[in-house]
C-alpha cells in the first residue's frame, strides 16, 4: 500500500484508524475502497448492535440514529467515489506509427 493510498483512507475512516490494521486488510483484500467499505460496515453492523435509542426518564436521553445515517451516507460516498488505487476504465491509450503511405504524396499517411 502506497501513502497515497494510505492517506485516502485515513481521510475516509479517520485518523485514529490504526495503519497496521489497513495494510492487513489492504493485503487481503487487494483494494482501497473494499477496505474502506469492510471498515464502515463493521462500524455501522456495530452501531445496529446496540440500542440506537435510549432513555432514562428525567436523567438523559442517547440517541445514535444519526450516527447511523451519517454511516450509511459514507459507505454511499465511498462506493460511489473513485479511491487512488483504482483502475481507470475512461482511458484509453493507442500507439500508432505513421508514416508515408507513397513518396510522391507526402501528406497521405496510412496507420501501421
Amino acid at each position: 500500500m502506497d501513502p497515497a493510498v494510505l492517506a485516502w483512507l485515513l481521510a475516509q475512516l479517520g485518523t485514529s484508524t490504526d495503519p497496521a490494521d489497513l495494510q492487513a486488510r489492504y493485503t487481503r483484500l487487494g483494494s482501497a475502497k473494499a477496505v474502506a467499505l469492510e471498515v464502515l460496515s463493521e462500524r455501522r453492523a456495530k452501531l445496529l448492535h446496540d440500542p440506537l435509542q435510549m432513555t432514562v426518564s428525567g436523567v438523559v436521553t442517547l440517541d445514535n440514529s444519526n450516527n447511523l445515517t451519517g454511516l450509511e451516507r459514507q459507505i454511499a460516498s465511498v462506493q460511489q467515489g473513485t479511491a487512488p488505487d483504482d483502475a481507470r476504465d475512461d482511458v484509453e491509450v493507442v500507439i500508432a506509427s505513421l508514416r508515408p503511405k507513397d513518396r510522391s504524396r507526402a501528406y497521405r499517411w496510412e496507420r501501421l
